[in-house]
């Protein structure tokens, strides 16, 4: 039999923007406490905005894992460039942080991953694993080169992996890369019920796929299909089919939520911007009166919509904590909201650049959320079973929606084709109303228990964890011996 005691030591590589590097940072806490060594590579960029981010009083220097490895985990930390300046401005100019990370990024990669493995032969735990994000384009590659194990990490629902999958079979049928797709239901992916087309993820939608994204795309899952094993930050019970339909063509792990273990508290730094504490504010409030608005760390929202939500906003009437990063419409408009705003809220709402959403999302006064759909602010949602209106913005959000909406019901839709501060102040009203919001904080509180569940030793997400990490250590132990 194959020895599967070695030591797995995996260098984590995850995708340089803030959605993907959290659910990384804690995979990779959660892989070091069953027993890996782990070598976490970020970005030049990232781990300076998060040095940036960071009070002047808590200073984390060179390394964001300074303090889990007080508390006896092996993780080492290393930075590298991604190909762009420092102060290159990568979310206004996207195509172009996109094409540095098709093109250039590999390189550096593959010269730091070749020093850590020199630097690991000589120790008790030297490199034979490689993790990285799904959505990059190469790591099947490298790892083949390196002699590595590969595992890819999808950060996203399992049912939007199995769309950019499946990317063949929508094509062949006209709903994808087409000058006019097709707009009735699709019903032939694998283990995906019926789904419209206006439920794919932005890209997908799109007629012309001569852009960098989809270059992208289609290359990382290509990739994908050398990967020894892919987990995903999903759980099986709530997507039951597409994951079985996935785990025919390769081991597919469900291993969601991926959460710090206290929730609330983490020992390493993950934000990029500095965070504002509402806590003090929400206390003053009564328990469910407080809708928590934020449209995520990089996607940019349309002026006119902003104006539209914050005016539907104020004739609600609610309670509201309202992030708006200074980018949220443009850098060059730091202040997109209508004139006003702050003096007809009163007392009402407060206005920040960013906070710790999960201490805000767990907090009792607050009762909704309006939210971009991004799958890391769902999770958390649920965690805290705070329903959702939901306004998504960009690529895999418009998915994220349908499983929120029309799937789980624990959430609203506003602006599906034109968003209007009417719906918006009624959609508001219903969410938060006792009475008509019933239904949806009654539906999140059955899905949230699916994710505790998930979390339980020997159930769901820990177990396919403990069976994910066994296989990889036969795999290990099977190419050490060659």
């Amino acid at each position: 039999m194959a020895n599967s005691n070695q030591k797995p030591h995996a260098i984590f590589i995850p995708y340089p923007l803030q959605g993907h590097v959290i659910p990384s940072v804690h995979l990779a806490i959660k892989l070091a406490s069953k027993g890996f060594t782990i070598s976490f590579i970020n970005t030049q960029f990232i781990h300076h905005q998060i040095l940036k981010s960071q009070s002047k009083t808590n200073t984390i220097a060179d390394d964001i894992f300074v303090e889990s490895r007080k508390l006896g985990l092996d993780i080492n930390y290393y930075t590298v460039s991604d190909g762009l300046p420092i102060d290159f401005d990568r979310s206004i100019n996207h195509d172009q942080f996109m094409a540095s990370l098709l093109h250039l990024f590999s390189a550096h990669v593959e010269d730091i991953v070749r020093k850590i493995i020199i630097k690991s032969s000589t120790t008790a735990s030297p490199v034979n694993c490689m993790i990285a994000d799904t959505f990059f384009v190469w790591p099947s590659m490298i790892s083949k080169k390196l002699g590595l194990s590969y595992v890819s990490f999808w950060t996203e629902p399992a049912l939007v992996y199995s769309l950019y999958y499946h990317m063949d079979l929508l094509r062949k049928h006209g709903h994808f890369a087409s000058s006019d797709n097709r707009e009735d239901a699709i019903t032939y992916i694998p283990g995906v019920p019926a789904i419209e087309p206006v439920d794919m993820m932005s890209y997908l939608q799109d007629t012309d796929t001569s852009m960098i994204v989809h270059e992208i795309i289609f290359k990382a899952f290509d990739d994908v299909r050398g990967a020894d094993f892919v987990i995903c930050n999903t759980v099986q019970e709530l997507e039951p089919e597409t994951i079985s339909a996935l785990q025919v063509k390769k081991p597919f792990f469900a291993i969601g939520p991926i959460f710090p273990s206290g929730f609330t508290k983490t020992s390493v730094a993950t934000s990029l911007w500095p965070e504002s504490d509402c806590t003090q504010w929400l206390n003053t409030k009564p328990k469910g009166s407080v809708l928590y608005i934020s449209f995520g760390s990089y996607a940019h929202i349309n002026k006119n919509d902003l104006i539209e939500i914050a005016h539907g906003l104020l004739q609600s009437k609610v309670n509201f904590v309202f992030v708006l990063r200074p980018d949220v419409v443009s850098v060059d408009d730091p202040n997109p909201l209508p004139e006003g705003f702050s003096e007809e809220s009163n007392d009402r709402g407060i206005l920040i650049q960013w906070c710790c959403q999960v201490q805000v999302l767990s907090h009792p006064a607050v009762g909704g959320f309006l939210t971009h759909c991004g799958w890391n602010s769902i999770l958390e949602s649920i965690w805290c079973s705070v329903p959702m209106l939901c306004f998504p913005l960009l690529t895999d959000q418009f998915t994220n929606r349908k499983l929120v909406v029309d799937d789980w019901k624990i959430g609203l839709n506003i602006g599906r084709k034109q968003i209007t501060r009417k719906e918006v102040s009624e959609k508001i009203i219903r969410l938060m109303d006792e009475k008509s919001g019933y239904e949806f904080r009654k539906e999140i509180v059955e899905v949230k228990k699916a994710l505790e569940n998930a979390s339980k030793n020997d159930v769901s997400s820990e177990k396919n964890l403990s069976q994910f990490v066994n296989e990889l250590k036969v795999l290990i132990g099977n190419k050490s011996k060659k």
